[in-house]
């Protein structure tokens, strides 16, 4: 294998590829990147079990392919050559012994190369009915559900975003059993059968950070043990969970005993303020307190001080509520609108809290309150 490439181009592709290494992995092999030259461009991959990420660079973007082949060589060692040569023409050949030299006028590299027959077999297939949607509005969508996964690896399912799949509808739901984040949006078609998975939510934070075109599609393949998301030059595989997702629409009332409408930045402002004074051994515990239209928000640490915050809302009826809730998640949520009010809706102290937006169901999100009055 031999070609000649600008170091800005090939190191954006390594950039890409990079992310499909974890510096955790034991096996050799699985912290290395391929390098697959042929008459069409070079092809990068990287796998590390988990997620594989496949990039394309088009002879076009390639100064000369004077030698097709391909190579396998530790990913960290030529991610730092790359990154740290000056911005200009990079050489790089396969030389003897299972070695590459990386080459400039001034700088010159030799790294060892792996057994090509040692690094997997990624299979890129597409399947029956893909799909697709915008990346903004996918990056979107994680980000407003992500944060409600769970961390601990005892309950996996919950690790992971469950994708469902009606028609044109996406729905996306993650929980860690003490909240619950649901979004959904129309896709680019109209699918035959219902798709219903669960996708590692680590895996998706690092499909996202790809994203580098908000209005460009990114198209999704569904199979039994795995999802493709193919988007630019990029193809970007994860494996599912597997296991059955809790059904989770039961978990959300219909019907309410107490509706408020508050302003998003003012409420969030002042729950911000009122976590200053709380801490994680007492879950970031904050106390509303409802009389008329108004609301106070306050909280203690005993042995530092109180706080106590006010505000005017709207209500749908005479009754008050009081009640305690996790800071810290009540501001998670807050931070998935982007809408100027947002809707409080409460069935009493001990039955969850609903927010969404006054205008549209298409996300809400429901914390457990915490027992304390």
């Amino acid at each position: 294998m031999k070609l000649t490439i600008k170091q800005t181009k090939l190191f954006e592709h390594l950039n890409y590829v990079i992310r499909g290494i974890s510096n955790k992995n034991l096996i050799p092999i699985l912290n290395c990147i391929k390098f697959e030259l042929t008459n069409d461009g070079l092809y990068l991959t990287s796998t590390d079990n988990e997620i594989s990420i496949k990039t394309f660079i088009d002879k076009k973007d390639i100064e000369s392919i004077d030698r097709l082949g391909e190579i396998v060589v530790s990913g960290r060692y030529i991610y730092e050559i790359i990154r740290k040569l000056p911005n200009e023409i990079i050489n790089i050949e396969e030389v003897v012994d299972s070695k590459i030299s990386i080459y400039t006028e001034n700088s010159s590299f030799n790294l060892n190369c792996n057994n090509i027959g040692d690094f997997p077999n990624i299979m890129i297939d597409d399947s029956k009915n893909p799909f697709g949607v915008k990346q903004r509005i996918f990056k979107n969508i994680i980000n407003q559900t992500a944060f409600a996964t769970s961390t601990q690896e005892s309950r996996p399912v919950l690790t992971g975003i469950n994708f469902k799949i009606e028609h044109d509808t996406l729905e996306c739901t993650a929980t860690d059993s003490y909240r619950l984040a649901k979004a959904k949006i129309k896709i680019n078609t109209d699918l035959p059968e219902i798709i219903n998975v669960i996708i590692p939510t680590k895996n998706l934070l690092e499909l996202i950070r790809l994203f580098n075109d908000d209005e460009d599609y990114i198209n999704i393949h569904v199979f039994n043990n795995k999802v493709i998301f193919k988007f630019g030059s990029i193809v970007f595989i994860s494996k599912l969970i597997n296991g059955s997702y809790p059904d989770t629409s039961k978990l959300i009332p219909t019907t309410f005993e107490v509706t408020m409408k508050v302003n998003h930045n003012e409420f969030f402002g002042t729950i911000d303020r009122a976590s200053l004074l709380t801490n994680e051994a007492d879950k970031n515990t904050i106390k509303l307190d409802n009389k008329g239209n108004e609301i106070t928000i306050s909280s203690n640490i005993p042995e530092i001080g109180n706080v106590e915050e006010k505000m005017i809302v709207s209500k749908d009826n005479d009754q008050d509520i009081r009640i305690a809730f996790s800071s810290k998640y009540m501001l998670d949520a807050l931070k998935a609108f982007d809408c100027e009010d947002v809707e409080l809706l409460f069935n009493g102290e001990v039955s969850p809290i609903i927010v969404k937006n006054p205008n549209t169901d298409n996300l809400i999100q429901l914390i457990l309150p915490i027992r304390t009055y």
